[in-house]
């Protein structure tokens, strides 16, 4: 047993040394070809809709917010100068994450390491100063000679400016869809069917005097068919008479708009689903159930609506606790994506969340061509399977995507122990955890924290589960879970 248990640890070392060193070799030349990929998409950007898309490998601009401008901006590079308006500045801002235009290579980021390590050994006592990049989150007030305060000072990334020169002006720059996005009748119907003001809501249950609404919110590339497809079926029947289920397809995803010109903050989320279900179904008193990203959001609408929420229920949360003198949107980007080859799930959250370009690929091959890969889905498998975590998976834009992924998850890395703190001392209802043992993107340890901040929390693991077959797979199990949760928290 012990030459067993030995051979074991060694292979373990073995193996994680050549997943350092492949996963090296792999994102050094998806650095390259990120880099390559701009240029080509510049190229067909302009040749098929006259202009270019702008991107994140742009320079930064100095974006200098004048405190008596009435919410103009003034944007300024190279000396050059012009002023932009913007209701609610300082917020958008704030809600716009770093990691968009702070990415560094891996070979930088090694090369730094390596440094940083040299000089730790050779005890260099003098600070190594490397500000050289200022965060939106960021501010430098500017005071004048008389002592008062004119102006605070941002660094923001061009395509930011651009996108928000857009939303400003009220006209639609880019066509709808782009030329790399999808154009089926499913993807667009908000467009030409649906409001484009308000998200595509699944409702089921009765529409008068509902005992309580029940508002489910699903993850990151993924539609309201993760809660209607596996849970709403089996519900028991006092359960659908009782509570009114509301299921969103969050902003740019599945049928719910998909606007090019947003950069889907974490405030244009929220908007959304109060426009689109607290406003329109009168909803007071609300249990939520959330799946990852939308946990997040869940602990927003619950900060926001301290007395409505009855219930909490999070499913691999993805909070990561911050060490302290650590940036925390750029520690949670490296958390969430490693930039490793194995496991395949993390591989595939790094060249999400890592490479714009490359990624914008995948989305032209896969998401563009979702209806030909549904087919080819059912014809292999004769129609034994539903296919719709396929189209959820499939049905949003590259836009969407990348900025969900950035301003949501690493944005509000910062932002989340705030929420947490108000969930444990300022509401009153009950917290409910789940996380899947087998979950290799958002450990086990993402729900345990939580649990520190919110002691009440109770957390479930269940074993041999993972971050979708916690829901796909024991949907009954599930059910009637939420179910004891609904009828413990009215009671």
């Amino acid at each position: 047993m012990g030459s067993v248990s030995k051979m074991r640890k060694i292979l373990g070392i073995v193996g994680s040394v050549l997943n350092e060193v492949i996963s090296f070799v792999v994102f050094s030349f998806l650095d390259i070809l990120d880099v390559l990929l701009c240029v080509i998409y510049k190229v067909f950007d302009f040749f098929i809709e006259a202009e270019w898309k702008p991107c994140y490998c742009s320079s930064t601009k100095e974006v200098i917010t004048n405190i008596n401008s009435h919410g103009k901006i003034l944007v300024s590079e190279k000396g050059e100068s012009k002023i932009v308006s913007l209701c609610s500045t300082t917020l958008q801002l704030d809600d716009i994450s770093d990691t968009l235009y702070t990415r560094s290579s891996l070979v930088s980021d090694i090369s730094k390491s390596t440094v940083k390590e040299l000089k730790r050994l050779k005890k260099v006592t003098h600070d190594h100063k490397r500000n050289t990049i200022k965060y939106s989150s960021r501010s430098e007030r500017i005071v004048n000679k008389n002592g008062g305060s004119v102006r605070s000072t941002f660094t923001i990334n061009s395509t930011i400016v651009e996108m928000l020169q857009e939303k400003i002006g009220g006209s639609q720059a880019h066509p709808i869809p782009r030329w790399s996005d999808c154009d089926c009748k499913t993807c667009n119907s908000w467009s030409f069917g649906f409001s484009k003001e308000t998200l595509f809501v699944k409702a089921q249950g009765p529409k008068d005097h509902a005992k309580e609404d029940v508002l489910f919110i699903h993850g990151f590339i993924s539609s309201s068919s993760f809660w209607t497809e596996t849970l709403f079926p089996n519900f028991s029947d006092v359960t659908k008479s009782s509570y009114r289920l509301l299921a969103v397809d969050l902003l740019g995803f599945g049928k719910s708009p998909k606007p090019t010109d947003s950069l889907y903050t974490l405030r244009d989320h929220i908007d959304m689903i109060e426009r689109s279900v607290i406003e329109p179904y009168k909803v007071k008193s609300f249990h939520i159930v959330a799946h990852s990203l939308g946990c997040i959001l869940a602990l927003a609408l619950a900060v926001k609506y301290p007395g409505s929420v009855k219930s909490l229920t999070l499913l691999s949360p993805p909070y990561f606790p911050v060490p302290k003198g650590e940036n925390p949107t750029q520690y949670v980007l490296r958390r969430v994506a490693p930039r490793r080859v194995w496991p395949m799930i993390a591989f595939g959250s790094s060249i999400a969340a890592w490479y714009e370009h490359i990624s914008r690929t995948i989305c032209l091959l896969i998401c563009k061509n979702h209806r030909c890969w549904e087919f080819l889905t059912k014809l292999i498998t004769r129609n034994r399977i539903k296919t719709y975590l396929i189209e959820g998976f499939m049905c949003h834009t590259h836009n969407a995507a990348w900025h969900t992924l950035h301003n949501i998850i690493c944005g509000t890395a910062g932002k989340l122990e705030s929420y947490l703190d108000a969930v444990n001392n300022q509401l009153k209802c009950d917290v409910n955890i789940f996380h899947g043992l087998d979950d290799e993107l958002l450990p086990v340890e993402c729900s345990l924290a939580v649990q520190t901040r919110i002691p009440r929390a109770n957390v479930k693991v269940i074993e041999k589960k993972d971050h979708i077959t916690i829901v796909v797979g024991r949907q009954q199990s599930f059910a009637r879970d939420l179910e004891d949760i609904w009828k413990k928290s009215s009671s």
